[in-house]
Parts: C-alpha cells; sequence; structure tokens
C-alpha cells in the first residue's frame, strides 16, 4: 500500500493496532491572525492526524496555501512559512489518510479557481460513494488532480448550474452521501457544513468578535476563544461581513453521532454533545466494573487511551490504580529498526513495564477497544516477562466485529478479531485469564441513556452492531474492490 505500510510499519508501538480517526478541520473569520490562530488550533487538533497539513488563507485579493507533510509544529511554527499566510480569514486541515495516497497534493485544503472566484474546501469525513461520483466526473470530462474525496465536492460545486455559490454548495450536498464536517472558504465567506446525521463533529466559537468553527472545543480553548454551539447535524453556517446566516436544507432526521468521539477520537478535554469526553470515558469504566469485575490486585490503563476508563473501573471496583506501563514520548515514529531481532523488540520503544507495580500481582488491563489483537498480545506478554501472577483484560468498548466507512481507518472485516472469534477465542489467542468487553447496553448507559435504543439509535454505532446509518453505494456497488483502506498489517 503506498506511503501508509513504510509511514506505519516504522512505528511498532501501541498506536500500531488502533484505529485512526482521517482528519481534524479548523476555520477562522475576519481577525487579523488568522493564519496563526488556524496553525495553533490544528496543533491541539494533531491527535485527529498526523500525516499532514495544510492552511489556506485570503487576504483580500488573493487565495495563499501552504501544505505539508508530517506534523503541524515541524512547519507551521516557522516564519517564513507563516509570513505567505497572509490575509483575515483562514482554514485547515490535519490528516490521517483513509482515502487517497499520502502524497502533497492530497494535502487539505483544496483550492479551486470557479467561475465566481477562488474556493477552498477541507473535510472530515468519508464519502461513501465519492468513487461512484468520480466515474460519473471523469467520464463527463472532469480531471481530478487528486485521489481525495474531497475533491469530489469541489468538482461538483463547480458543475452546479445555480447562480450563487452557497447554492451550489448545497447543490453539492445533496449528491454525497456519508460522514462529513466540512470547513470551505471564498472570497467573502467561511462555511461550515454538518452531514444531515451528524456523524462527524463541528462547533462554532468566537474569539473577540471573530467566528471560528473547529472539529473540537479543545481547538477553541488552545487560542482563547469561547464556545458558541454545535453545528447541528444537517446544517449550513454560511459567515459574511454580515453576520452568521443558519440554513437547514435537508429533512430533519435525529442525530446520530459516531459513538466512537467518545471511545477514543475526540481529546479528553474537549466537550462533544455537551458531554465532556473525559467524563464520559470515566463512566464507561465505571459500568464496565459493574459488569465484569473479579479477585484483582491493582488496575493498570494501557496508555494513553485506556487511562480515563482505568479510572473508572478502579474508582467503581475499589482495585488500586496503577500505572503498570510506562510511554516513552520521546521516541520518533520512524525510528530505525534494521534487523529482524531489533524490530522485535518494537512494542518496548514507546512503552516498558513498570516491574514494582506488577511482579507477583493479579492485574486487570484496561484499553478502549482492540482491533486486530497484535498488540494486545504483546501487551499481556510484556506483563507476565514483568512477572505479573495472573493478567486479565477489559475493554471499555463492544467488540468491533464491522468495518467502518464514515472516516475510521479500519481494516478488513476479516482482519477484526471479533469478526472471526468468540470473546473465549479472543481470549485464548491474546493469553489473558479472562476477557470481557462493555456491552452495547453499558456502552450507552455510560453515555446517560438506558440503553440503545433499537429503533432510533442514539449513536452511529456500526463497528459494533453492523448497524450502517446511510447508504454504502461504493461498497456495494460496482466499486466495491476499490474501497480504500490504509492501516498496514502489524504484528
Amino acid at each position: 500500500m503506498p506511503d501508509s505500510e513504510n509511514a506505519l510499519s516504522s512505528s511498532h508501538s501501541f498506536d500500531d493496532d488502533r484505529l485512526h480517526e482521517e482528519c481534524g478541520v479548523f476555520g477562522v473569520f475576519e481577525h487579523e491572525d488568522a493564519a496563526a490562530l488556524t496553525a495553533l488550533g490544528l496543533h491541539a487538533l494533531q491527535h485527529r492526524g498526523q500525516e499532514a497539513a495544510g492552511i489556506v488563507s485570503f487576504d483580500g485579493h488573493r487565495f495563499n496555501a501552504e501544505k505539508r507533510l508530517g506534523l503541524v509544529g515541524d512547519h507551521f511554527s516557522k516564519k517564513n512559512t507563516m509570513d505567505r499566510l497572509t490575509g483575515r480569514s483562514a482554514i485547515g486541515h490535519v490528516r490521517y489518510s483513509t482515502t487517497g495516497e499520502t502524497i502533497l497534493r492530497n494535502v487539505q485544503p483544496l483550492f479551486a479557481e470557479l467561475s465566481g472566484g477562488g474556493f477552498a474546501v477541507c473535510h472530515n469525513g468519508n464519502l461513501t460513494n465519492s468513487m461512484t461520483l468520480r466515474d460519473q466526473l471523469v467520464g463527463n470530462g472532469a480531471i481530478c488532480q487528486t485521489t481525495s474525496d474531497t475533491e469530489v465536492i469541489l468538482h461538483l460545486v463547480a458543475q452546479s448550474r445555480r447562480p450563487r455559490l452557497i447554492e451550489k454548495f448545497i447543490d453539492a450536498l445533496r449528491s454525497i452521501e456519508g460522514a462529513y464536517s466540512l470547513v470551505a472558504m471564498s472570497n467573502k465567506k467561511l462555511i461550515g457544513a454538518r452531514d444531515p446525521l451528524g456523524i462527524r463533529p463541528l462547533v462554532l466559537g468566537d474569539l473577540d468578535g471573530s467566528p471560528i468553527l473547529a472539529s473540537e472545543t479543545c481547538a477553541l480553548d488552545i487560542i482563547g476563544a469561547k464556545f458558541v454551539r454545535e453545528i447541528e447535524n444537517g446544517e449550513i453556517v454560511v459567515i459574511t461581513q454580515d453576520g452568521i446566516e443558519s440554513l437547514h436544507p435537508f429533512p430533519k432526521c435525529p442525530p446520530r453521532p459516531c459513538v466512537f468521539e467518545y471511545i477514543y477520537f475526540s481529546r479528553p478535554d474537549s466537550i462533544v454533545g455537551g458531554r465532556s469526553v473525559y467524563e464520559v470515558r470515566k463512566e464507561m469504566g465505571r459500568q464496565l466494573a459493574r459488569e465484569a469485575t473479579g479477585d484483582l490486585d491493582v488496575v493498570i490503563p494501557v496508555p494513553d487511551s485506556g487511562v480515563p476508563a482505568a479510572i473508572g473501573y478502579a474508582q467503581e471496583s475499589g482495585v488500586p490504580y496503577e500505572l503498570g506501563i510506562i510511554r516513552n514520548h520521546y521516541v520518533g515514529r520512524t525510528f530505525i529498526e534494521p534487523t529482524q531481532q531489533i524490530r522485535a523488540l518494537g512494542v518496548k520503544l514507546k512503552h516498558s513495564a513498570n516491574r514494582a507495580v506488577i511482579e507477583g500481582k493479579r492485574i486487570v488491563l484496561i484499553d478502549d477497544s482492540i482491533v486486530r489483537g497484535t498488540t494486545s498480545v504483546k501487551i499481556v506478554q510484556m506483563m507476565y516477562d514483568a512477572g505479573a501472577r495472573e493478567v486479565h483484560m477489559r475493554i471499555a468498548s463492544p467488540p468491533i466485529s464491522h468495518p467502518d466507512f464514515y472516516g475510521i481507518d479500519t481494516p478488513d472485516q476479516r482482519k477484526l478479531l471479533a469478526a472471526s472469534h468468540s470473546v473465549e477465542e479472543m481470549r485464548e489467542h491474546i493469553g489473558v485469564k479472562s476477557l470481557a468487553f462493555l456491552s452495547v447496553d453499558g456502552l450507552y448507559r455510560a453515555m446517560g441513556y438506558e440503553g440503545r435504543d433499537p429503533v432510533n439509535p442514539q449513536f452511529t454505532d456500526h463497528c459494533f452492531t453492523g448497524d450502517y446509518p446511510t447508504p454504502l453505494t461504493d461498497r456495494n456497488g460496482s466499486n466495491a474492490p476499490r474501497q480504500l483502506s490504509l492501516l498496514a498489517e502489524t504484528g
């Protein structure tokens, strides 16, 4: 697989067997430090994508673009780069690719000169009919410069016969399926849009009268902006010098935000849907303890994603919480591993066992999810090597048995451990004395509900239930073999 395999195979850490979000978006309208604020916002959203970052600004006369592979701080802290991003409005994007190769031309925001002027757009999510639409567009003479599904949106806007830009934009959105939060910019407007189900997040903030759009509230916090509200499912906000206009061009339907924003993707200090992500994750741990406890000596989180749930589990069960796995934050993603013998030690590059709290103990590892299980095997062996008497594992979400098509990078269903193994088979494969997952209803109870509504589910939870909330045109049609999954095999 192009680029992604090289990027991931060189990073033998606990992150190898994680789910990865596609990206984060940010935009600011009419502020003298627009580009610098955008760079700071993207830095706060770095957890949503580490492969590439880009910013497009508008200075009243021209659009300016800077795109880089790598981390925000490695490129957008440099004076010469920021000096080129002049203007009082800007949008930006951090990327973890689930569609398209990791090459500079795919880095967002994407920009095009349309009949009415320049237009830039960036996208968080995944369109489930982008390949079908791309084939149609190319068949009608369109010339595609990237392999990103975001370019499909640009072409649809460009080809619309509607007279006004916002009408062209709405026209384009009527053609697409799947999950999206979009931030776009013209020479007079900043535009935000969220898909009809609100699967991917988007919030509105304000900094001294300048409107801000961002994937998460943590991006508002870093620049000192106040949170105004979430963009509603199916809503389009149009920000101009005259103020903020809210449009609802789609039929109203109940929201179904992605439950994985709470389980893993959002930063713990963000507020999503009015809920503290940190507190929700702790409550997931408490629910897990109510469902699956045991004779245990120590609760140990798998860092970093398992920490809040482990705290909740320890609080509810009364079992002491200890840092049994220590993370080394100073090992780069591209650490050189020249031989198979050294490569086999890769899991220890970023994490090591804290023998003092493990040796002779009955420990329970708390993690947020199991994908392939390859990393779980390594963690468990590390615990036994450190002298653990018994190793148990508890997972603060239900088993992941179905792939995602909305912007989460999941492997083929055949490679999902829970898709082909019972819990007992998974326990044997991982090598733990006991294994338990949070139930689906327990997950919903942690979110403040009595359980999952089987008729009208409150969240998008297809990875656990197989209940996909939108059509999967590319998967089910002639484009099915071309569905991309760029999560490289490891372990």
